[in-house]
């Protein structure tokens, strides 16, 4: 008898371990979970029309916090124009670049060389309605949504304090990934005609 109350009072013992390990591991991986979406990686929720059809209405993206200075051609969410709201746009130009609207051909040119939008821009769409021609400040972006005749972006800024640039500090994260839909998931890369400027 004092054998087998031994054995179960073991048994008991090890099951409360189990439980402890099982609570503590949960725990820990909330935290991890919490730590990561804090400071590495976000999740973005699309809800406007801008950035069609890259991105669509209801679409969802995972956003790299620690991808560094935005490069032209990412898209990057960051706190916008509309009192701070976090907005996502593609890069045009970075500090120093020169974003003029439009050559003779009505392609948008950075520091003078021409970009052909056609992989990106929503189907029918054309660079921009509104002329412009800017310098990008240093520390500052000049972004740009990819339904351009449905987007807010830095042209409908322009006369606003700060001209439409936005900070490199106001970028919350590079989107590396739309994971939703899953039938429409990928993997953004930075299209090549940005690759082209100088």
């Amino acid at each position: 008898m004092a054998v087998t109350k031994k054995a179960e009072g073991v048994g008991k013992e090890k099951k409360k371990g189990g439980f402890r390990e099982t609570v503590l591991l949960l725990v820990l991986g909330v935290g991890i979970a919490l730590l990561l979406q804090a400071f590495v990686v976000g999740s973005f929720y699309i809800p406007s029309i801008s950035m069609e059809n890259t991105l669509l209405v209801n679409d969802r993206v995972f956003v790299n916090k620690l991808a560094g200075a935005p490069g032209r051609g990412d898209i990057v969410v960051f706190k916008g124009w509309r009192g701070g709201e976090d907005t996502i746009k593609r890069v045009i130009g970075v500090g120093g670049d020169k974003v003029v609207c439009c050559d003779s051909k009505n392609r948008i040119t950075v520091n003078g060389t021409a970009l052909d939008e056609e992989s990106y821009l929503f189907p029918g769409d054309f660079a921009s309605g509104d002329k412009f021609n800017v310098t990008v400040p240093k520390g500052q972006l000049w972004l740009m949504g990819d339904h351009r005749t449905a987007s807010a972006d830095a042209r409908s800024h322009m006369q606003e304090p700060g001209g439409g640039f936005i900070s490199e500090d106001a970028v919350i994260g590079t989107a590396v990934m739309r994971y939703w839909p899953l039938n429409r998931a990928t993997i953004f890369t930075r299209p090549e005609t940005f690759d082209k400027v100088k």
